[in-house]
């Protein structure tokens, strides 16, 4: 699998899912990076996608938004 980092801060029901979906499937080397907890995670997030939107997945650089989407990634890529 690719390099993969999840940006997103627990209290993020749509995080949340996906943290789910990750967790019932097994999906390991995924960093998850609170950004509510780390500044330079936020800043990273910001700077690479434009926006503080969670969640978002960082995939080799480049950053997805939507958790439906992420999930969806994450099926067809585990």
């Amino acid at each position: 699998m690719k390099n993969l980092d999840l940006f997103y801060f627990p209290e993020c029901p749509f995080c949340q899912k996906v943290l789910i979906f990750i967790d019932k499937n097994k999906i390991e080397g995924i960093e998850l990076r609170n950004i509510n907890k780390d500044a330079a995670s936020e800043k990273e997030l910001i700077e690479l996608g434009g926006k503080r939107q969670v969640p978002a997945l960082k995939i080799d650089g480049e950053i997805m938004y939507e958790s439906d989407d992420i999930i969806k990634y994450l099926s067809e890529n585990k």
